[in-house]
């Protein structure tokens, strides 16, 4: 495996970084490695789900919910 030095990680960055590793429970080092898998590979999305998606799209594309319905539907509770 290869070693790799950051250098000049700011404090409020790496304090960030610390935290949500902490979160996660892991080291900051698995936080780090963690975060640049992510950022180098790319997530193939299943087609089925964009198919999905689009179909849910076309059901609601004629019923528009305003933020004011929402915020009431959300308060009430859902049915």
């Amino acid at each position: 495996m290869v070693t790799i030095t950051v250098k000049n990680i700011p404090d409020e960055l790496y304090q960030r970084l610390k935290s949500v590793a902490e979160s996660n429970r892991r080291s900051v080092n698995s936080e780090v490695l963690k975060c640049i898998d992510d950022a180098v590979y790319t997530r193939r999305i299943d087609p089925e789900v964009i198919a999905n998606a689009r179909r849910l799209r076309e059901l609601t594309s004629r019923h528009p919910v305003d933020d004011e319905e929402l915020f009431r539907a959300k308060a009430e509770g859902r049915p």
